[in-house]
């Protein structure tokens, strides 16, 4: 021990000193966001606003009839709060200490106290399985390993000599020592990872940006338009002074709520969360855990997926690779030899591997020098048939020392990327001084052993199946490149590995990524830099691995994907969690996430072309002063059976249309021109009705004429129009025909049909109008806006 006090550690006046001072190892991490804001955000919206005043002002009417759009908001809400409490408590839960206590040594005696009792100066008693709780200095070692993978992701113990510094958060895996803490709380590695990884962010959805454009382009012209409407609505029925004679108020009312109604798609939303959600439900019927429903939709747009190898192409272990003679000996004394050492129990994980590949069973072990970070070698002495052999097995650097031809052998077999040991046998027997080198003994070389690690058995196919799609694969490790490039070279990744230690600013790594896509010696803070960069260059990227070393590379990513075992804080900022560490269920999820955004896209020209006609027909009304020519629930009818139920059946249905960007440019250049069509079709219609039959008959043939457009706009988007699309279709149109004969059905949505010219008149202005859209259909098609390609 370096000194008396410190070898006697803190007393306890020391330590309280430090508890009253502020320099204990607690610390109070922010939440991501308040259960407050998440409903805030979710609940007092603009169109959730207007809404509620439209669904206020029927309940003044007294007539819920006209409120059934209602229900889309309720549920709407709903959805968004869940799925953003669930992100919230995900990411509150995020832990990088799992230990709850630590063996610190104060007033001369080792005790064990909470991780959150440590303070500042404290002496750490370091032993296997414990987990450093502060960050520290070693100040005394006996063969001391940590494994830092989960910080680094350098997969090898590091050994740790006095003076050595120790990050919170890594594990203790071999021999014993001292650590004075020099760093608590806050001002701790491990807070400050887990501080960075609370910080709640939300994964860039096209379709969701889209649509948020959208509503803020409608947020912009609804104002003045209500505006508009409402003015037009006070002097369709005589001014100000008329509206309380007869009730004129209440028709007044009832117009600009349905006129508004009609201008928002209030199922739009609610459509998109849905289908992320069934897709998160398959997904997890897969063992693919979503963590953020827009998660689905990303990776069919990602075009660069960066590995972490350690954990995610690799199993984390090592296994057997081949046996390499040296020398005279024969192989099978080697295997023999390679047998006593697997036959020790107590013995590290490399004897594991070797006792699964060797056994002997009539062989005596006689005597064993266990394996030390400082020698370098382990060495076993056995009795065979009578006959007694001595053997060491190690770093082939010290074995090898005196026998420049094997040694060179050896250094050619790790520059391959294999772990490589020698096997040797000492002429004279085992040293019996503890302070024998190599050097001192008589060694014959018998054998090299190499190891590599397990590639996980689907990733090459995985791997060849982003390549057919076009997707660029980075492998980024904190292992040497050697062994790096051996696994990536295993898996299909062609290339030679970069030392990314050598790369000293951002223009270095850049130029490299430019060169090649295989990396080592990869630091977490170039790990970030990475994504950076190719997000800089309008690639979206996609982040898999396993440990806190990829944490933080992992949430900058557009799609953070991380393994099932996992650390707890790399799962908490993931978007997708393989839970049974299989990395080839990511083909399904580029699947369900294609189906998703061609599908959304899709059914999103329905919904956006409802708003189109919505507010042309309020504007229109309010000019010329005329009765808005539906009912709230009229427009509900038509929503709910043109639109509403048909969106949701197709934005499930199956579809492999590969992405091509620019979702809102196609949306819009379809949905205002046909939006267009509808609100002149129904114009064509309801105008001379109006001036000729009674109100309450106007509006239901005008329904009418709007529902056929609708249906054409539902028809030519559900194509290719197989056995079941064509049967949605149908289904539909025989549904509003049962609600205009069915006589609840018909009071409920005041549905006054008389089979006369009228109605004649009606469905041949909604069949113009359906030709109108099937020509734009075919105009948009040839210039790319919408495809019947799947």
């Amino acid at each position: 021990m370096p000194g008396t006090r410190s070898s006697e550690g803190l007393t306890s006046a020391d330590v309280a000193e430090r508890h009253a001072t502020g320099r204990g190892n607690e610390v109070t991490q922010p939440s991501s966001r308040t259960v407050g804001d998440i409903l805030r955000e979710n609940i007092l919206t603009l169109f959730n606003g207007i809404l509620t005043v439209c669904f206020i002002a029927v309940l003044v009417l007294n007539d819920l009839r006209d409120g059934f759009f209602y229900g889309i908001v309720v549920v709407n809400a709903l959805i968004g709060i869940v799925q953003e409490l669930r992100a919230k408590f995900v990411l509150d839960r995020a832990a990088l200490l799992a230990a709850p206590e630590a063996a610190v040594k104060r007033d001369g005696a080792v005790t064990t106290v909470a991780i959150t009792e440590v303070v500042l100066d404290d002496l750490l008693v370091l032993r296997p399985g414990d987990q450093i709780p502060a960050d520290a200095r070693v100040v005394e070692g006996i063969e001391l390993s940590l494994d830092e993978s989960l910080l680094t992701g350098e997969s090898d113990p590091v050994f740790k000599d006095a003076g050595a510094g120790l990050l919170s958060g890594s594990h203790v895996v071999g021999g014993t020592g001292y650590a004075v803490v020099t760093a608590v709380g806050a001002d701790s590695y491990a807070s400050k990872l887990t501080a960075e990884i609370r910080r709640h962010s939300l994964a860039h959805s096209e379709l969701r940006d889209a649509t948020n454009r959208i509503l803020v382009y409608l947020s912009w012209i609804l104002g003045p338009v209500i505006l508009i409407t409402l003015i037009g609505r006070v002097l369709t029925y005589g001014g100000w002074a008329s509206l309380a004679i007869n009730g004129a108020w209440r028709r007044a009312l009832l117009d600009e709520v349905a006129s508004v109604v009609g201008m928002i798609p209030e199922g739009l939303v609610l459509l998109i969360s849905l289908a992320f959600g069934v897709a998160a439900i398959q997904l997890a019927g897969r063992k693919v855990l979503v963590q953020e429903l827009a998660a689905v939709e990303i990776l069919a747009r990602v075009d660069v997926l960066c590995l972490d190898k350690t954990g995610t192409l690799t199993t984390g272990g090592l296994t057997f690779d081949r046996l390499i003679q040296l020398g005279e000996h024969p192989l099978a004394d080697a295997e023999r030899a390679l047998a006593a050492f697997g036959s020790d129990d107590a013995a590290n994980a490399t004897a594991g591997i070797l006792a699964a590949h060797f056994r002997a069973d009539d062989i005596a072990v006689e005597r064993r020098i266990p394996f030390s970070s400082a020698r370098k070698f382990s060495g076993v002495a056995f009795r065979f048939e009578g006959e007694s052999s001595a053997w060491l097995l190690g770093a082939p650097e010290r074995l090898l020392a005196a026998h420049a031809s094997e040694l060179a052998e050896a250094n050619r077999v790790a520059a391959a990327g294999h772990r490589t040991l020698a096997l040797v046998r000492c002429v004279d027997g085992l040293p019996g001084d503890s302070g024998t080198t190599p050097s001192d003994l008589e060694l014959a070389p018998a054998a090299l052993i190499t190891f590599r690690e397990s590639v996980r058995p689907e990733a090459p196919d995985t791997l060849r199946y982003f390549a057919q799609q076009s997707v660029r694969v980075v492998v980024l490790s904190g292992d040497n490149p050697m062994t790096v490039s051996a696994v990536a070279s295993t898996i299909g990744v062609a290339g030679q590995a970069i030392d990314a230690s050598t790369l000293h600013d951002d223009d270095d790594l850049e130029a490299a990524l430019r060169a090649s896509s295989i990396f080592g010696r990869v630091s977490p803070a170039q790990k970030r830099t990475v994504i950076a960069i190719l997000q800089r260059q309008g690639r979206t990227v996609a982040m898999t691995g396993d440990g806190v070393n990829d944490a933080m590379a992992i949430k900058d990513a557009d799609l953070g994907i991380a393994m099932g075992d996992a650390a707890a804080a790399t799962k908490a900022v993931s978007r997708l969690v393989l839970l049974d560490n299989r990395f080839d269920r990511l083909p399904s999820v580029l699947s369900l996430g294609r189906r998703v955004i061609a599908n959304v896209e899709r059914v999103a020209n329905i919904f956006l072309a409802k708003t189109v006609y919505g507010i042309l027909l309020a504007l229109i009304c309010a000019a010329f002063l005329l009765p808005f020519p539906f009912l709230p629930r009229q427009l509900s009818l038509v929503s709910t059976l043109a639109i509403g139920i048909p969106s949701f059946v197709l934005a499930l249905a199956s579809n492999r249309k590969i992405y091509v960007p620019g979702v809102l440019r196609r949306i819009l250049g379809y949905s205002i021109p046909t939006g267009i069509i509808a609100a002149a079709t129904v114009v064509l219609a309801y105008v001379p009705l109006y001036r000729t039959i009674p109100l309450h008959e106007a509006r239901s043939v005008t329904t009418i004429s709007l529902f056929l457009v609708s249906l054409w706009i539902l028809c030519v988007l559900a194509r290719p129009l197989s056995w079941p699309r064509f049967s949605l279709v149908a289904a539909v149109a025989i549904a509003l025909v049962l609600v205009s004969v069915i006589p609840f059905t018909r009071e409920f949505f005041a549905m006054q049909i008389q089979v006369d010219a009228a109605l004649g008149y009606g469905i041949l202005v909604g069949a113009v109008g359906a030709c109108g859209i099937e020509l734009f259909y075919r105009l948009a098609k040839r210039r790319g806006l919408v495809s019947d390609r799947e």
